[in-house]
């Protein structure tokens, strides 16, 4: 089951060889007018995502809605076609999952921009994106920007992502302390985003699970207002009730300002059967060439040609709002069009 921002889930997964539960919840904040933040938890894939748009209220959701849809729709129907498909090679042999994942992720950064350049209105709008699929004793995580994913372990929260934002690399750079970092002007600047460039480069991690474990992914209204000793003190207090977690960290974001929207998912491993399946460090897929962009843009025809066939009432979560499902007609209805004329500009 898949659900959209602003609610709280909370299923059983179905998988033979692992079983995970997410509960999530993103949240408006008490600044902004409206929630550019979208989440999905499938526990049946094991696949779980947030995304944080930009570019104002209703570019930012389009682009996030779009991101998100665009992954799911692949992990959904077409699993086996793009994993086969040789023009969307990644150069390197990964387990399915998260060969899977790399290639869906960037089929929404396209998708995200082929939609801005096809619409004045929504010029460059773009998303952050933390992603994490399981296989086996395994979980796949791929982010693009300052969105994020920990393992909660039972002394201290593990960071599993890196940002991809100026004052990460200033820290990283110039041997800069968290402190020195933050009091620079233009500190939340990101230096990587899907959609808002006409390729994108995907950052990668495997790392192994076992039963009991917790994952949090999150967007930068949480871990932009709180440091990792305290998104570690709230979560500890909930470790027996993950969903209560969620909603706990939220209220966190909301009680020091609440001045971003904020989007937390909380990942419990049940089950994880033992596999021969390795973990690898974090690693960054370059950028699309030429023919791998062909090839990507003929991939989002056949998606949105697919979900514009379908009737309103297949999408696939019955609580998606009336507006959602409008939007996401929209979009699906223009993609077409958007990479037709956007093939015709660069001939």
């Amino acid at each position: 089951m898949t659900t959209p921002s602003g609610q709280s889930t909370e299923n059983a997964g179905k998988t033979v060889a692992s079983v995970t539960n997410g509960y999530g919840r993103s949240d408006t904040g008490l600044v902004r007018p409206g929630n550019e933040d979208y989440l999905i938890i499938d526990d049946s894939r094991q696949l779980y995502i947030v995304c944080d748009g930009m570019g104002g209220h209703q570019a930012g959701e389009v682009a996030s809605v779009t991101a998100v849809e665009t992954i799911a729709r692949v992990f959904q129907r077409h699993e086996m076609e793009v994993l086969a498909d040789p023009r969307l090679n990644i150069g390197q042999v990964l387990p399915p999952k998260a060969e899977l994942l790399v290639k869906a992720v960037r089929l929404a950064s396209r998708a995200v921009f082929t939609r801005a350049t096809a619409d004045t209105a929504l010029s460059g709008m773009g998303t952050t994106v933390v992603a994490a699929v399981c296989e086996a004793d395994t979980m796949a995580l791929a982010h693009v920007g300052d969105s994020r994913a920990y393992r909660l372990c039972p002394r201290k929260l593990e960071p599993l992502t890196r940002d991809h934002s100026w004052v990460e690399e200033l820290q990283s750079s110039q041997r800069m302390t968290a402190e020195e970092a933050n009091s620079v002007v233009g500190k939340n600047v990101i230096t990587r985003a899907l959609g808002v460039r006409e390729t994108v480069e995907v950052d990668l991690r495997i790392v192994k699970i076992a039963p009991g474990d917790l994952f949090i992914l999150c967007s930068d209204g949480l871990c932009g207002f709180a440091d990792d000793d305290e998104i570690f003190e709230v979560a500890t207090k909930f470790r027996e009730d993950p969903r209560r977690m969620s909603e706990a960290l939220v209220q966190m974001a909301n009680d020091r300002g609440g001045a971003d929207n904020v989007t937390v998912v909380v990942i419990e491993v049940k089950e994880a059967k033992t596999s021969p399946l390795p973990g690898c460090d974090p690693q960054t897929f370059p950028a699309e060439n030429a023919e791998l962009l062909t090839a990507e843009d003929e991939w989002l025809i056949r998606l949105a040609e697919e979900a514009a066939q379908e009737p309103p009432e297949s999408a696939q979560s019955g609580n998606r709002s009336p507006s959602r499902r409008i939007l996401l007609a929209i979009f699906f209805l223009v993609i077409v069009i958007a990479v037709v004329v956007f093939w015709l500009q660069s001939d």
